[in-house]
């Protein structure tokens, strides 16, 4: 079983940790800023709020993210006065992997009481 789960609504940008510190001390600022060139664009995506893991800054938002509404954010970002953008990497979405794991598989060989193992399975 599989779940898709917020974190796909998330913009990650690697940025220094004293550009960490700068841009969440006015985070709301920022949030309003980033929502009007989204709007302006016509994206029906919508920054919620941002926080910080001490090495990326991480904007929360209302939908998944397309890619045009990605290169928004991280050019206002990277325009910010205060804000060393030599520091600032490429922003992306998160990246995770998924996977199944067949533990069991309730067959049997045909016309036989010997279950399926994976030695027979071509």
């Amino acid at each position: 079983m599989t779940t898709k789960c917020s974190s796909h609504k998330q913009i990650i940008i690697p940025i220094g940790t004293n550009n960490v510190k700068i841009i969440l001390s006015q985070a709301k600022k920022h949030v309003k800023n980033i929502n009007r060139l989204l709007k302006s664009i016509k994206s029906e995506i919508v920054a919620d709020y941002t926080w910080s893991n001490n090495k990326d800054i991480i904007v929360t938002t209302n939908k998944v993210v397309v890619s045009s509404d990605l290169n928004i954010v991280e050019k206002y970002i990277k325009d910010l006065n205060d804000v060393d953008s030599n520091n600032i990497m490429n922003s992306r979405l998160p990246q995770s992997k998924s996977y199944l794991k067949i533990l069991e598989i309730p067959y049997f060989v045909e016309d036989t009481n010997l279950p399926i193992i994976p030695n027979i399975i071509e």
